[in-house]
């Protein structure tokens, strides 16, 4: 058996003014893994490709691995970059092969097309239209209808938090290299949730993720419910559905649309309402208890944000909040002026707001800091999970500054905070620390929750906003809950 094993990630704001070149998608090096490199960075990782390799060893299969890319969410992709990854797939593909499986995001613009891809899977189909084909998703998936007519059997994240990578790519591939005779049925609903009511830990998601999981325990191959990603002005943002099954299609429809129907009615509890940020800080002078966690919740580069507004950390030092750990600031122009000090050099620095937001109609805002350089790293680090289990993971070079009351990260490659790995590898102790501000929304559960004893959710400036007044969406299809609050369900014949 001959098995195609590929990883092309990549989750696209359309509003984020951050570039999506070729390099982004390195692991640590300096241009995407192919070949043995891609065995030996992901096998026993908490990943959905790292299973794959595991399902292919397990089968004593040949396994051929053409790329393995993932980028920070960020701008669209880069017309160079998409080619290069996608024809080393196409091209690996296209030399015979018993079954391709692909551990994908779902959520990937490029320059060139809304649906990266459906555009890959078209390629695929081109020169082995009858080769099955596995796909591991993303939870924040928007699904055309192209992924959805051309993979044989597609699995997503149950979880958000993503913490069952790993189980994820077991369950496309295990379906995948059964002997099962896979059918699948896919839909949608006009309702863009709220990323930040999203969570599989939190109503609605835990109950309509239970059923998906329930479905699978009664027989299902695959049930998966996509919140979809709000942040993208495509046709197909939003939330999907798919269901795969042994053979049955009525049944695969029946149980996609009852995902889809549950979602739907429980729309108004995806609705997310911001408060004031003055309010939100003057909430947590009061609240007892450490770690007291602040989330910056606007500017989350895993959701495409510049990861260097100002306007939180800003409104923290103008508090006086003390006993702060804040990550983090990307800012590569900072962390090189914190490098020619040297540690333990008094500085002030101009620091954030480097990037303009044109989509929103902001320029950048620099903020000046003064504190002492107390560390300085390569930023490479290997994730404690358990959200991406032993995956490395690269904040490029790195910096803290120390006001005397808050320990600011300074990073010059965007990684969200959610791994407790990211502190200790600047030599920061969250737990003991009095407040945390973090630049994330829900991930940071998963290897920060635990320490939490309370959480403000903090309304600043960036394009990953969840006041979606700020948005200004062309292409969606219309109408969409809760943009239009009078959307009608649908039920589209796929």
């Amino acid at each position: 058996m001959r098995l195609v094993i590929a990883q092309m990630k990549h989750e696209t704001n359309t509003f984020s003014p951050v570039p999506t070149p070729l390099a982004r998608f390195a692991h640590g090096t300096p241009a995407p893994l192919e070949g043995r490199e891609v065995y030996d960075a992901f096998k026993g990782t908490g990943t959905a490709i790292g299973a794959f390799i595991d399902l292919a060893d397990q089968a004593g299969a040949e396994a051929v691995y053409p790329v393995a890319g993932s980028a920070a969410p960020s701008g669209p992709v880069e017309t160079e970059a998409y080619e290069a990854m996608a024809g080393r797939i196409v091209d690996a593909v296209a030399k015979g092969c018993d079954a391709v499986l692909l551990d994908l995001h779902g959520a990937m613009v490029t320059r060139a097309h809304d649906d990266g891809e459906g555009e890959l899977l078209a390629r695929i189909r081109k020169v082995a239209p009858d080769v099955p084909i596995g796909v591991a998703l993303d939870m924040h998936t928007n699904l055309f209808p192209a992924m959805g007519r051309l993979a044989t059997v597609i699995a997503g994240y149950q979880t958000y938090p993503h913490v069952d990578m790993h189980e994820t790519g077991l369950r496309a591939g295990k379906a995948i290299l059964s002997n099962a005779k896979p059918v699948l049925a896919f839909g949608h609903r006009p309702m863009l949730p709220h990323v930040m009511r999203q969570s599989s830990l939190d109503s609605p998601n835990r109950e309509i993720q239970a059923r998906a999981k329930e479905m699978e325990r009664q027989g299902a191959l695959a049930a998966t419910f996509f919140v979809g990603f709000p942040h993208a002005d495509i046709p197909y943002a939003g939330s999907s559905a798919v269901v795969v099954t042994d053979g049955d299609a009525a049944k695969a429809r029946a149980l996609c649309d009852e995902l889809l129907d549950m979602a739907w009615r429980a729309r108004e509890k995806f609705v997310y309402r911001a408060e004031p940020l003055e309010q939100s800080l003057l909430r947590a002078k009061e609240l007892q208890g450490r770690p007291v966690v602040l989330l910056d919740h606007y500017d989350n580069c895993a959701s495409g944000g510049t990861m260097d507004t100002m306007a939180v950390l800003g409104g923290i030092l103008d508090a006086g909040l003390e006993e702060v750990a804040a990550f983090a600031i990307c800012d590569p122009q900072a962390v090189e002026q914190m490098k020619r000090a040297g540690v333990g050099a008094r500085i002030t620095l101009q620091l954030g707001g480097k990037l303009d937001m044109p989509s929103l109609g902001l320029k950048g805002r620099p903020r000046e800091v003064t504190g002492n350089v107390r560390r300085i790293i390569n930023g490479i680090y290997r994730n404690e999970g358990p959200m991406a289990r032993g995956e490395l993971a690269d904040m490029g070079a790195a910096a803290v500054l120390d006001t005397g009351k808050a320990e600011i990260a300074v990073i010059s490659r965007h990684v969200e905070p959610h791994d407790i790995a990211a502190f200790r590898a600047l030599g920061i102790e969250p737990e003991k620390k009095r407040y945390l501000m973090l630049k994330s929304r829900v991930h940071w559960r998963a290897g920060l929750g635990p320490l939490a004893k309370a959480v403000v959710e903090c309304a600043g400036e960036g394009v990953c906003t969840s006041d979606y007044s700020q948005l200004r969406f062309r292409r969606l299809r219309g109408p969409v809950f809760p943009l239009d609050p009078l959307a009608p369900e649908t039920r589209p014949s796929v």
